[in-house]
């Protein structure tokens, strides 16, 4: 099962749509004011999420009016962000794979509270990604490997988000690592704009996690 998550956040809307009409999708889970964006492109959720503190009253109730959509409703003083609220939805719905759009925008606060909330995907062994026009960002934990054709851009950065990685090797890259350690006070500089330089970069760790950042500008 695959799940696409449309958030709050900052929605480009070219290019969000021909990334949704590129894929299949089994469910659809509108968070808050992302309920805009499917509306305006007549795009009808599974399911609908949120404290809709931000979302148009009228959308909300017009979702509420459409027999086969799921609505459920969360106080606004909650434990959680309603994107957390979705991924756990999704969790739910035993999707093996999740996709959040509008996850990042101006709300820095939002975005890097949605970065965490995907270690709740990886925890539980599903495959999670925000995405936008100019970054693709995922969780790892094990070795990876990027394929240049394949890649989202042409930089590739590595941020710890746990308070070390170690055992980091990087293979193929303009900046090559060999059992090197990450932590969160020396050294994510070190993993920032990296470029893959062979028909493959390879990344390996022993422990923690990253989050993988494939930029293009």
């Amino acid at each position: 099962m695959r799940t696409l998550i449309v958030s709050g956040g900052n929605i480009e809307t070219d290019f969000a749509l021909a990334f949704y009409r590129e894929h299949k999708f089994d469910y659809i889970i509108g968070v808050d004011n992302g309920l805009r964006f499917l509306c305006e492109n007549e795009i009808v959720p599974t399911h609908v999420v949120g404290d809709f503190d931000t979302a148009d009253p009228e959308l909300v109730s017009r979702y509420r009016s459409l027999a086969g959509v799921e609505i459920r409703t969360f106080d606004p003083v909650k434990d959680s962000t309603d994107t957390q609220i979705a991924i756990e939805l999704a969790l739910e719905l035993e999707s093996a794979s999740i996709v959040i759009l509008g996850g990042t925008g101006s709300r820095l606060d939002h975005v890097l509270g949605n970065l965490h909330s995907m270690m709740l995907a990886k925890k539980a062994g599903t495959e999670c990604m925000l995405l936008d026009s100019h970054n693709r960002i995922r969780i790892i934990s094990e070795e990876t490997v990027l394929k240049r054709e394949e890649q989202y851009g042409s930089y590739v950065s590595l941020i710890p988000l746990t308070s070390a990685v170690d055992g980091v090797d990087l293979i193929g890259f303009r900046y090559p690592l060999k059992n090197h350690t990450f932590t969160v006070f020396e050294s994510a500089g070190l993993g920032v704009s990296n470029e893959i330089l062979e028909e493959e970069g390879r990344i390996r760790l022993r422990s923690g996690a990253f989050l993988l950042i494939e930029s293009r500008d």
